[in-house]
């Protein structure tokens, strides 16, 4: 039967190395933030679908975008899902702010976080390509859902020096890319990897 440890082994053949990260992905459960029906695939390295045709991001793929970003004290996440990549974000942060666009997914966010004493993520219900202006500035941004740039507000939130990832590209075929903020400018680090992301939906993303 799969377990946590068969996530931190794909982590580690996907080359991330940071023992933070490795440690996160072995001690926060996956199964308890996936609907039942789906916890016995909970250990799979693959995405699981969720609610409103939205799918949670491989675990490989978040361990590979954690350890590029480098979280540290305030975070934003854009795209909560199912609440296991903002759970192990509050491991690596010390705060996190996490958006999500679908109320009951938020919900069930929410209780996951609370059930496993995550205490340190609040979870809003908006739209994230808007950002959370209230708690900025954010040191590092992860965004969860695909563009083909990083909306205006979301480099305006990140702080001096900040990092941020983001999936850019239409929506299925994707680059996830690390910027980090320089004299005001956003620029471009490193291409982490290819993926296939859902879109960012909202005011400065893709329109319904």
């Amino acid at each position: 039967m799969s377990q946590p440890a068969d996530l931190v082994a794909a982590a580690r053949a996907a080359g991330v190395t940071d023992a933070r990260v490795l440690d996160a992905i072995g001690e926060v459960p996956r199964a308890g933030f996936v609907p039942p029906g789906l916890a016995a695939r909970a250990y799979t390295d693959a995405p699981l679908r969720i609610p409103h045709w939205q799918v949670t991001t491989q675990p490989s793929l978040v361990a590979q975008m954690l350890a590029a970003l480098a979280p540290s004290d305030r975070v934003l996440e854009v795209g909560t899902g199912s609440g296991w990549q903002t759970a192990l974000l509050a491991r690596l942060a010390g705060h996190v702010w996490s958006i999500e666009r679908w109320a009951d997914i938020a919900s069930a966010a929410c209780v996951a976080l609370e059930r496993h004493g995550v205490e340190n993520a609040t979870v809003v219900v908006g739209d994230g390509s808007r950002g959370l202006a209230a708690h900025a500035p954010y040191h590092a941004i992860l965004v969860a859902a695909a563009f083909p740039r990083v909306p205006a507000p979301l480099v305006a939130q990140l702080a001096e020096g900040g990092r941020l990832v983001q999936p850019i590209g239409p929506g299925g075929a994707d680059d996830v890319v690390l910027f980090a903020k320089r004299r005001g400018q956003l620029e471009r680090r490193q291409l982490v990897t290819g993926a296939h992301f859902v879109r960012l939906y909202g005011e400065y993303g893709f329109q319904d």
